[in-house]
């Protein structure tokens, strides 16, 4: 693993055990936000930067049995956190970097990722990599429980114009790693940007 992710795998590593315990209403919010990709059943679908894996059982409601759900982090304590709390069973949890998957150019229908955007240390690279492996006209997701002000709020900071996930920040950047934001919505209890992978 790179070296500029020492840091995030520091933070979340140290907060892996009780981060469910943290947010433990968040389920609503991420099964919602999962119905908004679209799915079908037999699709293959991403959890990029999965975290504990709080996704991946509404994923797999989505894509049904036959579907394909990985989930993806570069944290190892936060995946061992998803096999302890049965998350595994709903999908396959690796340990890999987003920037360098290890999955073939095209083989995925969609990708969710949770408050992924703002731990890169390139964004444009992970944007990049992920519409590497999602066919033309996939989709993606950049989800978080809460909108831009209330995490400002939660962190103890202002929020600044400079914030990645703006709506005039976020579409530009999208649409130079690849994608098209089809929709933008930040409010209090949630923040969701779809985009289409560019053909």
């Amino acid at each position: 693993m790179a070296d500029d992710h020492t840091s995030v795998q520091e933070f979340f590593s140290a907060r892996a055990a009780d981060w469910d315990s943290r947010f433990p209403d968040d389920g609503p919010a991420y099964a919602a936000a999962v119905a908004e990709l679209g799915l079908r059943p037999g699709d293959a679908v991403l959890d990029a930067g999965c975290g504990t894996g709080r996704a991946l059982p509404p994923l797999r409601s989505a894509v049904g049995p036959r579907g394909t759900v990985l989930g993806v982090d570069l944290t190892p304590a936060m995946l061992r956190q998803a096999v302890r709390a049965g998350r595994s069973d709903s999908g396959l949890p690796v340990l890999a970097d987003v920037v360098r998957l290890p999955l073939r150019t095209g083989c995925l229908d969609a990708v969710f990722a949770a408050g992924l955007i703002s731990h890169l240390p390139h964004p444009a690279d992970g944007l990049r990599e992920l519409a590497r492996v999602v066919r033309p006209n996939g989709t993606l997701a950049l989800f978080h429980p809460v909108g831009r002000a209330a995490l400002a709020a939660r962190q103890g900071r202002r929020l600044s114009d400079d914030d990645l996930r703006a709506e005039g920040n976020l579409a530009p950047l999208l649409a130079g790693s690849g994608w098209r934001m089809t929709s933008y919505a930040d409010e209090d209890a949630r923040f969701l940007a779809l985009a289409v992978r560019q053909s």
